[in-house]
């Protein structure tokens, strides 16, 4: 039987634990394999180079000899957060997981363990001892290295220092942008973009500030880690022991910026859909509001997804709902699973038993919270209560679950019978009832037994109570050997841990600087004092102490059942979620949707489910999306759009597009219906049990969402507010694949939408084409623009893409009230004498419905007449945009000029309209020869 021997190293830089199996060999010991993405990839031939130069064959030795095995870092600190940086030796990538919260069990931890299957882990030194022996029993199973680096090591600013020196950020990428008709010197005189004038910065002096500025732009192209300071940290130690460990092999003493990465990438988990921060506060997914006082700084949540539908009663019901909104699951088995739990609680039948059991739910405690408390001693009298009462309730909801209807596919009904034994939760319940006495414990403070429990224990209560008489009696005794002049009175008194002693009243002369004059042959602790101490004792220590003897054997008896006791409130805190769920969707008129493997968005009268919350009247619309189809891709097979009412979807002619692009006018909602096929997407899957705000919808599995939604400017970020929009877009492009949803909202109209240069609008053309270029590839794509150049000139044509065009229909109605506006002349002295000029009002009714087809109309000056704009400014609005539409925008600069200057401008164009109808081929008028002098006197009005 083969045998591991394990050993700890401690040095200076951390400790080292090593794992050395027998089985070591390279016959005998497979290679690492890593699954990202579903794939599996097995460095077979970094193998064969780098074990041809070496003899020995040690998995820990640099990341596995640098280039053959895998490397895996966790941090997590006690917040109950964690993170991960990951580094791939094969593809030069590393991959990060931002922060986030991780539960009780370390599922999170696990899954990267599992799905990495590291040679070296490193953590922190102030990480969690539970999540440390994770870790280590992992590493111990597959003979790998767990190393505890020093928590300086860890530093978040430490970390984004080593990030930012990578090549990969700090060197700009080689631009090919120039043009064969310029010439080389324009080109070499002055810099055409900006790229272009920091790369001949970097030749002239190699700026390193220059560098790390570059770095701290791109990096948000790679991935969002900025606001992650745990996942920074790691990134921090990961770059420093790869760069130690090339320094050992290779003897080159470059630091961070010599290690070899070539990407930087999300790391994906399986079945789990990937959301960033980002995405999370432009869907609004949580919201944090301050609290009212300025003196706290406690949070609550806001208007957003998770405040209107967590109904939770419980703490671990809470904690799972917030980890299904942060990581939404994509199996469609646990997804169908859980909305057939829903879908039971709903049923009219079964709404009264639902809501019972909930109740029950609002009875129990955090139950892991106490068996902890427990296990370190620490246990108050709340916490014994709370674990009676959730005996009490959990039987109670047996019962309860026993009520329920139709509860043959509902799983979570299953496992919760399953998991409640009523033998081990009434001996719980009675256990704990029958052994503390709830009375005399509020009273006391501290855990105390009942009677008839332990016959020592009531001999001592019993004596402990009637030694009021005794001291009495001895009290009477001593006083009769004393002088009655010496005290008025005299008591003997018992203070635990001091014993019995004789109490008199403090004399007046005693308190001068003789002090206390006591008797000759006594004292306060006399021979009776003595007796009492041997015969009776220290009751009250020995009582407690017996208590505590009693309570800890029942709480060993409890801790007996802890594994038990955390499945029911795993189950518990499950069932929790489903039933908050339940009551959301009967509350919103949530419908369950229809899951299909088809890469699809169908929905059907969605609605936006906070929109719907805070207007009046919510108009709901139809969204269909299908993923995948990109140029030069055809439809081979029909798509299962609906689960029922096959006939109406052979009727409905949709365009089967993965690109959908809306326009309309300013103002009119289109941000808000963009947000429901994201919204009902997050619904389905991260409540992966809740119902959609839709009459009915298809929806198919989606691994990824990046949003351009908003844009969170700081003063702390060296980027411009298009630079943060650019950032987003590129995240997307780089990760993106056919199952993931773009959401674009007016993408470039940060930087020139119009003229002879249109970046923002080529911007915005260039991420369609290049998304509709990848082909079967392609994305889900919902984007909203303004720039309608791109349709008069058929950039994005409906003809020659493959792009879905709607736009969101208003109403504008003209009013008949006079308004008018005073002219613009700036000649005139007295504008209270001008005449004004009537200006027709036109107002903008909204009517919230998408129709088919694009919009060339944006509507500015009336969306700016009424949000209170001045209607001076809005008609010269209006006067300037006919002007750049008649392309007469030269006009404008006759505004200016005086009375005089225009007669002489009218004077000129009369002289070159009549020096334009002169006719210089023929100089012979009426037979005579005109000379050319005259001609132009006359043509400049001279001829007298």
């Amino acid at each position: 039987m083969l045998s591991r021997r394990s050993s700890i190293v401690d040095d200076d830089d951390g400790i080292i634990e090593r794992v050395d199996d027998p089985r070591n060999s390279e016959e005998a010991q497979p290679r690492k394999k890593v699954r990202w993405e579903g794939s599996v990839e097995s460095p077979v031939a970094q193998d064969t180079e780098v074990e041809s130069s070496s003899n020995t064959v040690e998995k820990v030795h640099i990341l596995g000899c640098w280039l053959q095995g895998l490397g895996l870092l966790l941090t997590m600190q006690r917040s109950g957060r964690v993170a991960c940086a990951y580094y791939d030796p094969v593809k030069c990538t590393v991959f990060v997981f931002e922060d986030s919260p991780e539960n009780q069990h370390f599922d999170l931890t696990k899954a990267f363990l599992e799905q990495g299957c590291p040679d070296v882990v490193l953590t922190s030194s102030k990480a969690d001892d539970n999540f440390m022996d994770v870790c280590r029993d992992h590493m111990d199973g597959s003979g790998g290295t767990f190393q505890v680096r020093p928590h300086k090591d860890f530093l978040p600013l430490k970390g984004r220092d080593r990030l930012l020196s990578l090549r990969l950020l700090s060197e700009l990428p080689v631009v090919q942008d120039r043009d064969d008709n310029v010439p080389e010197s324009d080109l070499a005189s002055e810099p055409r973009n900006a790229y272009d004038f920091m790369r001949r910065r970097r030749e002239v002096g190699g700026d390193p500030l220059l560098q790390k500025w570059n770095a701290s732009v791109r990096l948000a192209n790679f991935a969002s880690v900025e606001s992650s300071p745990l996942c920074l940290g790691s990134i921090g130690a990961l770059l420093d022991y790869l760069a130690c460990a090339r320094a050992v092999s290779e003897l080159d003493d470059e630091g961070v910026s010599g290690v070899e990465v070539r990407n930087i990438e999300p790391l994906p988990l399986l079945d789990v859909m990937q959301i960033n921060a980002d995405a999370l506060f432009s869907l609004q997914i949580f919201e944090d509001e301050n609290h009212a006082s300025i003196h706290s700084d406690k949070t609550k949540e806001g208007l957003s997804l998770f405040g209107i539908l967590n109904g939770t009663k419980t703490t671990l019901g809470r904690s799972l709902m917030r980890e299904w909104f942060l990581r939404p699951a994509m199996s469609l088995d646990v997804i169908n699973s859980r909305h057939a739990a829903v879908e039971c609680f709903i049923r009219p039948d079964n709404i009264t038993t639902a809501t019972t059991m909930h109740g029950h739910l609002q009875g129990t405690k955090n139950v892991p919270r106490i068996l902890a408390a427990m296990k370190s001693g620490k246990a108050k009298v709340s916490d014994w209560q709370g674990l009676v009462r959730f005996a009490f309730h959990a039987l109670l909801l047996r019962d309860s679950l026993a009520e329920l209807n139709h509860t043959g596919g509902v799983a979570v009904a299953r496992k919760l019978l399953d998991a409640l034994d009523v033998s081990s939760l009434r001996e719980i319940g009675n256990a704990v009832n029958e052994t503390v006495d709830w009375e005399e414990s509020t009273n006391a403070g501290r855990v105390c037994v009942r009677p008839h429990i332990d016959d020592e224990l009531d001999n001592l209560k019993h004596v402990y109570n009637g030694i009021d008489a005794v001291l009495s009696k001895v009290a009477i005794q001593i006083s009769a050997t004393i002088p009655p002049d010496y005290a008025s009175s005299l008591n003997v008194v018992y203070f635990p841990q001091l014993g019995f002693l004789v109490c008199v009243p403090m004399r007046d002369e005693w308190q001068g600087e003789a002090g206390i004059t006591v008797l000759d042959g006594w004292s306060f602790q006399s021979q009776e004092m003595h007796d009492m101490d041997i015969h009776i004792g220290d009751l009250h220590p020995a009582i407690v102490d017996r208590e505590i003897e009693i309570v800890q054997s029942l709480q060993e008896r409890i801790l007996g059942f802890a594994p038990e006791i955390g499945h029911v409130c795993d189950v518990c805190a499950e069932l929790d979620c489903l039933l908050s769920f339940a009551a959301a969707s009967r509350s919103y008129d949530y419908r369950r949707p229809c899951m299909t493997e088809s890469n699809v968005i169908d929905i059907r009268q969605g609605r936006h489910p906070l929109q719907e919350l805070v207007v009046d009247t919510f108009v709901p619309n139809d969204t269909f999306i299908v993923g995948g189809m990109g140029t030069g891709v055809t439809v081979d097979t029909p798509l299962s759009l609906t689960c029922q009412d096959e006939e109406t979807d052979e009727e409905r002619q949709l365009e089967k597009n993965s690109v959908l692009v809306c326009t309309g006018a300013n103002a009119c909602g289109k941000i808000g219906w963009l947000g429901i096929p994201v919204l009902d997407v997050v619904l389905y899957m991260t409540f992966p049990v809740s119902f959609v705000p839709a009459e009915s919808a298809t929806l198919g599995v989606v691994d990824k969402i990046f949003t351009r939604l908003q844009t969170r400017e700081s003063v702390s970020k060296a980027q411009s507010a298009f630079m943060i929009d650019l950032n987003q877009v590129s995240l997307a492009l780089r990760n993106c694949t056919a199952r993931s949803l773009v959401l674009l909202d007016e993408f470039g109209k940060g930087t020139l939408s119009t003229g002879s240069c249109s970046y923002g609008a080529g911007l915005f053309c260039g991420v369609l084409v290049h998304l509709l270029a990848t082909g079967a590839s392609c994305p889900k794509v919902i984007a909203s623009t303004h720039f309608h150049e791109l349709f008069r000139e058929d950039l994005l044509s409906p003809y020659l893409l493959p792009v879905t065009f709607s736009h969101m229909q208003v109403l504008l109605a003209t009013s008949s009230e006079d308004d008018s506006v005073l002219p613009e002349n700036p000649d005139d002295d007295d504008d209270t004498n001008a005449a004004r000029i009537p200006v027709p009002t036109r107002h903008q009714i909204t009517l919230d419905r998408v129709a088919h087809g694009y919009s060339l109309h944006s509507h500015a000056i009336t969306c700016a007449e009424l949000f209170g704009v001045p209607k001076r400014v809005t008609a010269r609005a209006r006067y300037v945009s006919e002007l750049l539409t008649k392309h007469e925008i030269c006009q404008l600069l006759d505004e200016d000029m005086s009375i005089s200057e225009r007669q002489e401008l009218q004077e000129a164009e009369e002289v070159c309209r009549r020096f334009l109808a002169w006719d210089l081929s023929q100089g012979v008028e009426g037979g005579e020869v005109v000379p050319v002098r005259n001609k132009l006197a006359e043509v400049l009005g001279r001829a007298d």
